[in-house]
């Protein structure tokens, strides 16, 4: 299989066997052509969102997309993640002392700063100078502003990608009945979850109305997460070693992957069980995370 040196450097930026690009060719083609064909080089960027729990593969067709459209049309595309929108350490252990010891904790909605992800959206739409912020899991903090880098001129298509991008809030009723020892030990009263369900209420809304099409990756469950999330963290370690940087305080065990993900359980099991029915794109995945059926729920 002839490869191109865009799609060799995605393969090796993503540790990714050759494998992939033949599921991605076979999956994704109806996805990417859809892409292509509505771009318009006198209108604006085309914004794609993609959702999908911990460990699904968000990351890596936000970078493949962004590969292979780049490639097809010759325009400039971004890959953004919630994840590098998260509040500083010192802002969420401010939230922490104030609401509640649990939003300390990045990951659930609330804990990331709505507003900066929404003013980058619109700065690469407009062609602004932008700076990409990012967030570097491995000291749980956002990486320091001379390690970012910007990009300016007009762009073809931004990816967004995040765990609970267009999550929908739960009633309050449903908010009652602990779901995990996290929220029945650590969260007896309810605060915690009740500040999160307000968050996606309130403030997420105008940030997923940016996202012109939504792709999910719908996992087989909630309880395929631990084993892709841990997965995920090893290979996060692999690629800090590759690159000579030390792991920090972030890399996380496996015990504290079971807590961690414990965070977003709830609104996890509200996305599965809801956003099937709307999702614009929506590939649902099998216990490997391999591809078993392609649909587009939102056009019937």
């Amino acid at each position: 299989m002839k490869i191109s040196l865009e799609e060799k450097s995605f393969l090796d930026r993503n540790q990714l066997p050759l494998s992939y690009l033949d599921a991605a060719n076979q999956w994704f083609a109806p996805l990417v052509d859809s892409i292509v064909n509505n771009y318009k080089s006198d209108n604006s960027p085309q914004v794609i969102g993609i959702n999908g729990c911990q460990g699904s593969g968000k990351s890596t067709l936000a970078d493949y997309l962004c590969t292979v459209v780049a490639e097809r049309l010759g325009v400039t595309t971004v890959s953004l993640s919630l994840d590098d929108f998260y509040l500083t350490k010192t802002e969420r252990n401010h939230l922490a002392a104030k609401v509640h010891p649990l939003l300390a904790t990045r990951g659930v909605p609330g804990t990331h700063d709505v507003q900066l992800a929404m003013d980058s959206i619109k700065s690469l739409v407009a062609g602004q100078k932008t700076l990409i912020t990012r967030f570097d899991k491995s000291i749980d903090d956002r990486a320091p502003a001379a390690s970012l880098k910007t990009t300016e001129g007009k762009i073809g298509l931004i990816v967004v990608e995040g765990w609970c991008l267009g999550a929908k809030p739960e009633s309050t009723e449903k908010l009652i009945q602990p779901i995990n020892s996290l929220e029945e030990n650590d969260d007896r009263d309810g605060i915690w979850r009740a500040y999160v369900n307000r968050a996606l209420q309130n403030d997420y809304p105008p940030l997923f109305a940016l996202v012109d099409e939504l792709i999910m990756l719908q996992a087989p469950a909630f309880d395929t997460v631990f084993n892709w999330r841990l997965e995920q963290e090893q290979k996060m370690v692999k690629r800090l070693e590759k690159e000579g940087i030390e792991c920090g305080s972030g890399v996380m065990s496996e015990q504290q992957i079971l807590r961690f993900i414990s965070y977003f359980q709830r609104v996890t099991e509200n996305i599965l069980d809801e956003m099937p029915q709307r999702a614009d794109h929506l590939f649902k995945l099998g216990q490997s995370r391999e591809i078993t059926h392609y649909s587009q729920p939102a056009a019937k």
